[in-house]
């Protein structure tokens, strides 16, 4: 029991520090200047839902659709998702900021994009979503991605007050910086993994030499 609640427990941080909750703070903050609570509580909820339908898609259906309609290969996804999600961690490493705010966007279109899709379910969260299955099980990955979907809701919904004091201490672009580094720390080694598995799929190497 103990090992399957650390599995869990395993796979929902990963979802999680791919969902990145951290840079939803800056882009609702900078929104909610301009919005009421009510608005950025309703674009919250709308892109949670769709980013949570997009995801547990692919937990099911997502190897079929890559392998059997598209013929990718999990490792390919895994390799791109790393290097998107790497110079999403540069760009936010060196600029301190995760995305950029189009002015002339309307709220209800924000809502899917940017905020449900790239920046809850990207490339790196739906190679997750694809791949985790096979390791972890299809049920273990679908609620992992609802507690970690969950969990960036709540943050989302207080980002408000999260962003103040953060202001307030100065540590905003510290932390969009620190966060930064993470992500892409976490692309790399996603496009490690993905490189490792294509080179064991192709016989190159064994799983026991790697």
């Amino acid at each position: 029991m103990a090992a399957d609640l650390k599995t869990i427990l395993d796979c929902v941080l990963t979802f999680i520090a791919l969902i990145n909750p951290i840079s939803k703070i800056f882009l609702l903050s900078t929104l909610s200047e301009k919005t009421t609570g009510a608005d950025i509580r309703r674009i919250a909820v709308k892109s949670t839902v769709i980013a949570a339908v997009i995801l547990l898609s692919f937990v099911f259906i997502g190897n079929f659709i890559l392998t059997s309609i598209f013929h990718v290969q999990i490792y390919s996804f895994k390799i791109v998702g790393g290097l998107v999600l790497f110079f999403r961690g540069f760009e936010a490493l060196n600029k301190g900021l995760f995305f950029e705010l189009n002015e002339k966007q309307k709220l209800e279109e924000m809502s899917i994009v940017p905020l449900a899709s790239p920046m809850i379910a990207g490339p790196a969260t739906i190679a997750a979503s694809v791949s985790f299955p096979a390791t972890y099980g299809a049920a273990t990955t679908s609620l992992s991605v609802l507690a970690a979907v969950a969990v960036n809701l709540s943050v989302m919904l207080a980002s408000r007050y999260i962003s103040r004091f953060l202001d307030r201490h100065h540590i905003m672009g510290a932390l969009i910086r620190i966060t930064g580094l993470i992500v892409a720390t976490i692309g790399i080694q996603m496009v490690l993994d993905g490189i490792g598995d294509y080179l064991k799929a192709s016989g190159i190497v064994t799983a026991a030499s790697l």
